[in-house]
């Protein structure tokens, strides 16, 4: 079990549960209607009990009193007088009436005082109604109606309280008022009542109700007035002696103030309805008048009566709504039996008003109380007074010989015990016990009285005791009135109508003060547990005790145990004895009186997931403890201690918090007093089961002998399967379970108690503002908890930690730092559960936090942050951690505002239950500390410090061992662009954090210069993280590492919105070749083959990214010429020449945008396709193969460049081209460059373009584009030439053999020109040359030797010398200027 202070809160929970069950099934119990008692009684044979002889008695007459002296002077002075007396207990007050003087004194007590007022008439009636508000001055409270034979007097009652306050009645006087007193114009008085409101009903000799208005008199109506309610118009003017007729006096009233109706009894024995209005201020209505009492069930018994005289009534009393709905009203005959009536007819329980007089349910007079003293035990009851009040009934019986017997009839409260403790809470077993317990059966007692008895009356709770059960219990029983007395007076009544058994902790003993003609006796009706004390206080036999326990039943006979030794009575004149709270202890740990813990089978019903019961299913038997008889007890003790708060609201709000604070009002529901009171009955009773805990006694003493035994009900135990047999527990289960539950409890009354300390002290610091300072959420919560949820519930508990961080917050400072330490020592001893020493530190920190913001020194600033962190050790669950770190970052102590909340992040962690959002809360301090340094929040700090102090936090964070905040601090270091401090503070774990964005490892992939490692695409969010890993490697020195990494960024599958774009790939690419190449310088000699060929795979796939940059390009550009040519509607054979169409190229484009290309796709699905020819080239040129299909491949594929060059652009244009593409391809082999192919090519367009005239062409244009091509060198295109020229199958025509002479003189002539340096020897009909350059000997002989076999050819074609002879002397003169050459004087 846990320790003593430590509140488990699903413990808590569990029995709070089952407190709720309780108090369901106790109300349950005592809301029973009277009318079904009554029903369920007709068919009892016994519906009257005896209380045991051996027994204290249950009535009693606690104290005699003698009348005033001065009264029975004045009663023995005088002659043959008129005596009246009554009882008001409004005012704790008796009066008597000699003649014409009133006395008027104290019931309760004899303080000396007698009031004494003398009229000039013989005093006929007098009644007691409260003062209308507005009428009189405040003072007069009550008003005292005297009716005389001739005149109506109204005299004002003031009551004042005794010096300590306590007695509200103890001065009372009679105030003349002169100005209100009437003639009666021969309406004689016969009695006089009121109702709550005021008003005052007056009941004449004459069979009329008159009702008496009095005002301030103001208008013309006069001061005071009676008006007749009850006759005609024309009645009410004529004379009485004008009325024929006998009249049947009104002889009692009363008012039912909760129904508003008015019930009337005359000398004729009738009773009659009157209606007051649906708000007791209406009209007096005459609804029915009814003279014959036969209840309808019993009408075929009539001609059975007894022969006799027929009783008459004794009197009448109105039933409340607590204790019945339909039942209104009951008439005790003198023969002792009682007649229920309702006003609202047999089948009309919702009808708004009165509508006739019906009986409903009799009752048979009580039995002869054997023993009787001066009366045979057969003869018959004769009652010449009585008096009911809610439940009990008070006889004056006169058929004695020596003077009337006091018979008092109680409802037996043994009748509304709780279930045995053998049956479980589902248990089918108690129905029959269920049903019995709805008959009423009640106790007849008898006493002796001196002499004849005259009226009785209640005597009411007063004091703090009144007040205690009305704030408690207003609530809990509807009530209807005006005034807090009335209040109070209603819910006593409410109370006492529960029955004595849930209500004997709370209400003192009952009592009723006796009216006779030798004085007032006060008559107590002893409870259960004032028997039970007796019974322990005179020792009495154990055979007694048991038959105690066994009428009242374990559970019950527990629970008046529990209230003894725990002392919760509230009764303030019981004083328990020690002697009788150690035998009620004793008791209550008695097996053999409470029974003991037992294994029961019940009947429960399946329950569906949403916890509703399932209909129409099979009924499951179930195996469960059946706890004792003292956990029943216990249960019952706590539940009905908790009832008046369980289920009701802490807090009441009058107005809107939320838009008009200023007129809004937050209380809470009880007053403080009454929280106290209850807080300490509370404790009473948790420090009893504490104690018998600590000292081992009872249950505890067995548990502790045999070790601690988990589980129980509130934590459930596998008792086997369903298909077979449950095993049954040991007896050292059982009762260890039965320990487990009972503590369970105490810690629940602990919690209680402690949760109405917390109110009390809330409510005495301004609870409005407390709870204006709550988010909107906590507010209507706390708005809406209920005691139980502000108990048991996680949200009730987080939102009491808001409200007592709202109250200390608000003495935070220096001035009130003594009030701080002050409410939070009581916090910690009150209610620790609530408020502990980890909170009492929090705030003291805060509080040196609030006076170092303050202070205007640095040191001392510092120096009380430092203080405030080194007492905050342990951080709470229940406060406001991310405010405490707030003062911390605003005074730039960035330690404090770190480690806290990484502590209590480790502490959340550390619990299996912990919740993900209170750990990244935790988190979200440290990251908004550096959001705010990055100038999000921070005002006034230079860049300095904001960069010193965000390399403190990030120091510091990283000092933590979790790696899950480092995590979340990288992305948030990320996101801030705080990159460079997050790779030089980096952790360990930092490498593998950006290497897990995302990525997935595959396996190895094999080229041909290596072995190197790849990862799965990544997609565009770790993109930033693998940029970071390979700037981390670059730093560290790591540069293959970063190669590759790089390298996986380069290859990064893109989605189409976010993903790289070529550009970026392209320079991803060129940084890895970049640190491959310094990999492979750093490390020098010792590098191996692997390392050279990862370099060349970075190298050619720079390459292919290249191309497929051109490619993408190209659609581009086809794309742009596509809508150019659509816009401009240009002729179909413009379009026509287009290869593909806008969207198709865009389509591409984009295409080749997303990701990159093998070298294969590149070629066939796009270049080729789509006659990108100069691309094929360079893509041919790039796979370095070699044969005669690729050269034939390659020779056609110039032919098809060309080809699409000199249909668009001419022989310049398809030059142009060979002078771009040709230098990337030129190898010297001419694998990719075949010169001879394309020489010729162009030479025949050349010639046949310019003998068509299509285009003009010179002789120099295809030489110079082929010398450009093989890069600037010659001879391989002297050698192209000389190779067409001597081959004569190739080039048949002597046009074209001609063209070519001319073209290879421009290459020979720009040869020369080169050999001395100069550019100034050129061809056009004329050569002349540098003669100051050195001369290549060998390239001039060349030269020479080529010229001079080209003048031979030319001579030998049979061509006109005309076309021939330029040609030739060109060739002459390079011969000659080159031979000149070497003579300088040339």
């Amino acid at each position: 079990m846990a320790p003593e202070d430590d509140i488990v809160r699903p413990d808590v929970a569990s029995a709070g549960l089952h407190v709720s069950e309780r108090i369901g099934h106790d109300v349950a119990s005592t809301q029973l209607d009277l009318e079904e008692s009554l029903e369920a009684s007709r068919y009892a044979s016994h519906p009257y009990a005896a209380h045991p002889k051996d027994w204290p008695a249950l009535v009693e007459v606690s104290e005699l009193r003698e009348l005033p002296s001065v009264l029975v002077e004045r009663y023995h002075s005088v002659g043959e007088v008129t005596t009246l007396c009554g009882i008001f207990p409004e005012i704790h007050r008796t009066w008597a009436s000699v003649d014409n003087s009133l006395f008027v004194w104290r019931y309760d007590k004899w303080d000396g005082q007698c009031k004494e007022h003398n009229e000039e008439q013989a005093i006929l009636a007098v009644g007691l109604a409260r003062a209308k508000p507005g009428v009189f001055v405040e003072a007069i409270q009550y008003l005292l109606i005297l009716a005389t034979p001739v005149e109506l007097v109204l005299l004002g009652v003031c009551c004042a309280s005794s010096g300590d306050g306590v007695d509200p009645y103890a001065e009372l006087a009679l105030q003349p008022l002169p100005d209100y007193r009437i003639p009666c114009d021969g309406a004689e008085a016969v009695c006089i009542s009121s109702t709550e409101s005021g008003r005052t009903f007056m009941a004449a000799r004459d069979g009329q109700i008159y009702e008496l208005i009095y005002t301030n008199g103001s208008g013309w109506q006069k001061r005071f007035r009676s008006v007749c309610m009850t006759s005609s118009l024309l009645m009410r003017f004529l004379p009485t002696s004008y009325i024929f007729g006998a009249a049947d006096p009104i002889i009692q009233m009363v008012i039912d103030n909760e129904r508003h109706i008015l019930y009337a009894r005359t000398e004729g024995t009738k009773l009659q309805v009157y209606d007051l209005g649906e708000n007791g201020d209406g009209q007096l209505r005459k609804i029915a008048e009814e003279k014959n009492f036969i209840d309808p069930r019993e009408a075929n018994q009539r001609g059975r009566r007894a022969a006799g005289p027929k009783p008459s009534i004794a009197c009448i009393a109105p039933l409340s709504l607590t204790e019945s709905k339909r039942l209104n009203l009951v008439a005790v005959l003198s023969d002792g039996k009682r007649l229920y009536f309702s006003s609202f007819g047999l089948n009309s329980i919702n009808a708004q008003r009165p509508t006739c007089l019906k009986v409903i349910a009799t009752r048979p007079p009580p039995p002869p109380v054997p023993g009787r003293a001066h009366q045979p035990d057969n003869l018959a009851l004769k009652a010449d007074a009585a008096f009911y009040s809610v439940g009990t009934l008070i006889l004056s019986d006169s058929s004695g010989s020596a003077g009337s017997s006091l018979i008092t009839v109680q409802r037996d409260s043994s009748q509304s015990t709780t279930p045995p403790a053998g049956a479980t809470l589902y248990s089918t077993s108690g129905s029959g016990a269920a049903r019995n317990s709805r008959v009423l059966r009640e106790v007849v007692s008898t006493s002796v009285t001196n002499g004849w008895v005259l009226c009785a009356a209640d005597v009411l709770p007063s004091g703090n005791n009144a007040s205690i059960v009305q704030s408690l219990y207003r609530d809990v029983i509807p009530l209807k009135g005006l005034g807090s007395d009335l209040l109070g007076a209603r819910a006593i009544h409410g109370l006492w109508a529960r029955g004595d058994l849930s209500t004997q902790h709370i209400l003192p003993r009952r009592r009723f003060v006796i009216f006779s003609n030798m004085g007032l006796a006060e008559v107590t009706c002893n409870r259960p547990v004032d028997i039970l004390s007796r019974l322990f206080d005179r020792n009495a036999p154990r055979l007694q005790i048991e038959e105690f326990f066994n009428r009242y039943g374990p559970g019950e006979a527990a629970a008046m145990c529990l209230i003894l030794a725990s002392q919760l009575l509230f009764d303030e004149e019981l004083i328990i004895s020690s002697t009788v709270r150690a035998r009620a202890a004793e008791a209550f740990d008695d097996p053999g009186l409470v029974g003991t813990t037992q294994v029961g089978t019940g009947s429960r019903p399946p329950s569906t997931a949403n916890g509703a019961f399932s209909m129409g299913q099979v009924v499951v038997q179930e195996a469960g403890p059946a706890f004792s008889g003292a956990y029943e007890g216990l249960c019952l003790c706590a539940s009905r201690l908790l009832l008046p708060v369980w289920e009701f609201p802490v807090v009441m709000v009058r107005g809107h918090l939320e838009n008009s604070a200023e007129a809004a009002v937050a209380v809470c529901r009880l007053p403080a007093d009454t929280m106290r009171i209850l807080e300490s009955k509370l404790r009473n009773l948790e420090h009893f089961l504490r104690v018998r805990r600590d000292e081992r006694k009872g249950l505890y003493g067995y548990v502790a002998s045999m070790g601690d035994y988990s589980g129980g009900i509130l934590y459930g135990r596998t008792v086997g399967s369903a298909k077979r047999q449950r095993p049954l527990y040991s007896s050292a289960e059982l009762v260890a379970m039965e320990v487990r539950a009972m503590e369970c409890l105490r810690r629940l009354l602990r919690r209680s108690s402690e949760a109405l300390y917390l109110l009390q002290l809330v409510s005495q610091h301004n609870i409005t503002r407390l709870v204006q300072q709550l988010d909107p959420a906590s507010r209507q919560k706390l708005i809406q908890f209920t005691f139980h949820q502000l108990v048991c519930s996680d949200e009730g508990d987080r939102t009491a930690s808001k409200l007592i961080s709202n109250l200390m917050e608000y003495y935070v400072g220096p001035e009130r730092s003594s009030s701080l330490d002050d409410i939070s020592t009581k916090l910690r001893e009150g209610c620790p559960s609530y408020f502990n020493q980890a909170e009492h530190n929090f705030f003291m920190a805060v509080d040196k936090l609030e006076r170092a913001s303050l202070t205007n020194r640095p040191d001392e600033r510092q120096k009380l942050a430092k203080d405030a962190f080194e007492v905050v050790k342990i951080i709470p669950d229940s406060v406001d951690l991310a405010s405490l770190c707030k003062r911390f970052e605003n005074l730039r102590f960035y330690e404090a505002v770190v480690r806290l909340p990484l502590q209590k992040a480790q502490n959340f962690e550390s619990s299996p239950s912990s919740n993900p959002m209170a750990i990244e809360e935790c988190y979200e301090i440290v990251t908004n500390a550096l959001r705010n340094l990055q100038g999000i929040g921070v005002q006034g700090m230079d860049p300095a410090s904001r960069i010193r102090y965000t390399r403190q936090v990030i120091q510091l964070s990283m000092e933590q061992s979790s790696t899950a905040f480092r995590e979340h601090l990288y992305r948030t270091l990320i996101n801030l662009g705080l990159e460079n401090e997050l790779l030089e503070f980096g952790g360990p774990d930092l490498v593998e954090f950006l290497q897990s964005g995302g990525t997935r490892r595959r396996p190895h992939e094999t080229r041909p210069g290596g072995v190197y490692m790849t990862e799965a695409p990544v997609g565009p969010g770790p993109t930033k993280y693998l940029d970071l890993l390979a700037k981390f490697y670059v730093l560290k020195g790591q540069h293959r590492e970063a190669a590759q990494v790089l390298l996986r960024l380069a290859e990064s599958l893109s989605n189409g919105s976010e993903g790289l774009t070529l550009e970026q790939r392209h320079q991803y690419l060129s940084n890895a070749v970049l640190q491959a190449k310094i990999a492979n310088v750093s490390t020098g000699p010792t590098r191996n083959l692997t390392e050279e060929g990862f370099l060349g795979i970075l190298e050619d796939k720079l390459t292919v990214l290249g191309l497929q940059m051109r490619i993408r390009d190209e659609f581009e550009l086809m794309a742009s010429r596509s809508r150019a040519v659509t816009g401009e509607q240009e002729d179909v054979s413009s379009r026509s020449s287009l290869a593909i169409d806008a969207q198709d190229a865009s389509a591409k484009a984009k295409e080749l945008s997303l990701n990159l290309k093998s070298i294969n796709q590149l070629y066939n699905d796009f270049a080729l396709p789509y006659k990108l020819w100069e691309v094929c080239l360079e893509i041919l040129n790039f796979a370095n193969n070699t044969g005669e299909i690729v050269g034939r491949v390659v020779m056609e594929t110039w032919a098809r460049l060309l080809d699409q060059c000199l249909s668009t652009g001419g022989v310049k244009e398809a030059c142009a081209v060979l002078k771009r593409v040709g230098p990337k391809l030129y190898v010297g082999d001419g694998t990719c460059l075949p010169l001879d192919s394309i020489c010729l090519h162009l030479e025949k367009a050349a010639l046949e373009r310019l003998t068509k005239g299509i285009e003009l062409v010179g002789d120099e244009d295809v030489a110079r584009a082929l010398i450009a091509a093989c890069g600037g060198a010659y001879e391989p295109v002297v050698a192209v030439y000389d190779k067409l020229l001597t081959n004569g199958a190739v080039v048949p025509s002597l046009n074209l053999k001609l063209r070519l002479l001319r073209s290879i003189l421009v290459v020979l002539c720009e040869w020369a020109s080169t050999l001395s340096g100069s550019t100034a020897l050129t061809y056009s009909g004329a050569f002349w040359m540098d003669r100051t350059s050195v001369i290549n000997q060998g390239v001039r002989d060349k030269i020479i030797s080529l010229a001079n076999r080209y003048m031979t050819e030319v001579r030998r074609l049979p061509l006109p010398q005309s076309r021939t002879e330029t040609i030739f002397q060109g060739f002459r003169d390079l011969e000659e200027q080159l031979l000149s050459t070497t003579h300088p004087n040339f």
